[in-house]
């Protein structure tokens, strides 16, 4: 939520980092906020996964340069990187939006 709030500032974060692209900025937040809710919501659930899991491995393997351990790993990005591949072959759950949604039009 703060990089959508504070966009100047995580333009600013990425250029910082080499990044000099506000489209790049801007893909980051649409995953962070809005693949997000898609996923907690289960709306669109696989598809709003697939960005999370660029994000994150652009952040594991370009970032931070697939480092575990040291100064600047990349461990969370990791994590949430392993998370949201489990998520993805897991699928949704039981009270996810789209299975409503499916459901509602049968």
């Amino acid at each position: 939520w703060g990089k959508l709030t504070n966009f100047e500032t995580t333009v600013m974060n990425f250029k910082s980092m080499g990044i000099d692209n506000p489209l790049a900025a801007g893909l980051v937040v649409f995953a962070e906020v809005f693949c997000a809710a898609g996923v907690i919501t289960g709306l669109l659930y696989r598809l709003a996964l697939i960005p999370l899991i660029i994000n994150m491995a652009v952040a594991f393997f370009l970032v931070h340069k697939g480092k575990l351990v040291g100064e600047g790993n990349g461990e969370l990005a990791f994590l949430y990187l392993v998370v949201f591949v489990i998520l993805m072959l897991t699928g949704p759950g039981k009270y996810a939006l789209d299975k409503f949604i499916v459901r509602k039009f049968k």
